[in-house]
């Protein structure tokens, strides 16, 4: 009897200490911390990729915009092919010369500010991915890790339903109790074995997101990170208008306007001079032929294209004020999920998990000792069980809830007319 007691004692300290288990000893394998993995990540992802090419194609769409028109080569025969005198080639002129069309308006100006504009936002674009990816990566390392933590629970769960098992057959075998409670401890002890294979299947699914996110193989996670919790305390201030949200909107107001400067001077007519040489073929004599050539904006004369543009810039004003207001309702919203979750997480790994690992204890050595009933039993470790998963979802929504607000409340960079 006491070896029997000892044994459930045992199993009570291994499922006290698997909340508190953390990474594997140093030595066994290398541990992934968070930092690394957003290192990893941000040295193999495609979307970064993306950004610079995109960066690249906007840069060179600025050198494009600051270009002149280039010039036309125009050759002229006339005189030719007709009747009379001008049969033939006799009577032909042929007149060769350059044409350049000049622009007017201050459209190249207005082509280079768009253009500027669409850099800054690709620019900002480029930042906005890495704080996505950063937001990515931390879910992805954060479901992993709380993965991991079920499975850890769910085994030591096995052990403990494998033992009760046991007591309860050894209770049986001494006619202390009915062959209900061996089957009852029986279809627990099935049970636990199959969320310990639910959890597996989940920690490895988990574990190869995160791979794949990484393109590396991942070994052993930080879990001392996933159980860190911040003391509480009064939310931090943040500016709404400082954030990435506020900057693409502020871009996008920006680019708007400047496609109106680059409407209006489309309004003002380009002129095209033209140099020749004109050789007449009955004296062999060269002339000189100069030209101008304006266009009438007789049907087109550019307004619509004005209103669209302010129309357009109107539209990016309301949504850039759209913009403020869903980020300070989305940052209050995540700062407030990031205090509830750890005051949940802090009470369910404090005294509510001591509490229930303390009550399991008692009644598995009661149930030894047959002053605790079966149900009495199977309620403690059900609670001892609900509290754990509690207290693991309370991190996972807290880590979740940090990470989120960390890539609201990113700021925006600064970006000066050195760095477009």
């Amino acid at each position: 009897m006491q070896r029997i007691i000892a044994a459930v004692l045992a199993a009570g300290a291994c499922a006290s200490s698997a909340h508190a288990q953390t990474s594997p000893p140093t030595g066994t394998m290398p541990v992934l911390t968070l930092d690394d993995a957003l290192a990893r990540a941000g040295a193999t992802s495609p979307a970064q990729e993306a950004a610079a090419a995109a960066i690249r194609a906007a840069e060179a769409q600025r050198r494009v915009a600051n270009l002149r028109p280039n010039p036309s080569i125009v050759a002229e025969t006339e005189n030719v092919a007709g009747s009379g005198i001008y049969q033939g080639l006799r009577s032909s002129e042929t007149t060769v010369g350059l044409a350049l069309p000049l622009e007017l308006g201050g459209k190249r100006g207005a082509r280079v500010a768009v253009a500027s504009a669409q850099l800054s936002r690709a620019a900002l674009d480029a930042e906005i991915v890495r704080a996505d990816l950063r937001l990515r990566v931390t879910q992805a390392y954060n479901e992993a890790s709380a993965a991991e933590r079920r499975l850890v629970i769910a085994r030591a769960q096995v052990g403990i339903a494998a033992e009760a098992l046991r007591a309860a057959q050894v209770r049986v075998r001494a006619g202390r109790a009915s062959p209900l409670e061996e089957q009852r401890a029986d279809v627990a002890r099935i049970a636990a074995e199959g969320a310990a294979e639910r959890a597996k299947r989940s920690a490895d699914v988990a574990s190869g997101n995160l791979a794949r996110l990484l393109n590396t193989p991942v070994t052993a996670l930080d879990l001392r990170w996933f159980d860190r919790v911040e003391s509480a305390g009064p939310p931090r201030p943040v500016t709404a208008g400082t954030t990435l949200a506020a900057a693409a909107a502020r871009a996008d107001l920006s680019t708007a306007s400047a496609q109106i400067r680059l409407a209006r001077s489309q309004r003002v007519p380009d002129v095209t001079v033209s140099a020749s040489a004109r050789r007449l073929e009955q004296t062999n004599d060269v002339a000189a032929v100069f030209g101008v050539s304006i266009p009438l904006a007789a049907f087109n004369r550019g307004r619509a294209a004005v209103d669209v543009s302010t129309a357009q810039r109107d539209q990016a004003d309301a949504l850039r004020r759209l913009a403020l207001l869903d980020a300070e309702q989305a940052i209050a919203r995540a700062q407030a999920d990031a205090a509830n979750a750890a005051t949940t997480a802090r009470n369910a790994s404090g005294p509510a998990l001591a509490a229930a690992q303390e009550a399991a204890r008692i009644a598995r050595i009661g149930y030894r000792e047959g002053k605790f009933g079966q149900l009495d039993l199977l309620d403690a470790e059900r609670t001892l069980s609900d509290t754990r998963t509690a207290a693991i979802d309370a991190l996972a929504a807290y880590h979740d809830a940090q990470a989120r607000l960390e890539r609201l409340t990113t700021p925006a960079p600064t970006v000066t007319e050195d760095d477009r």
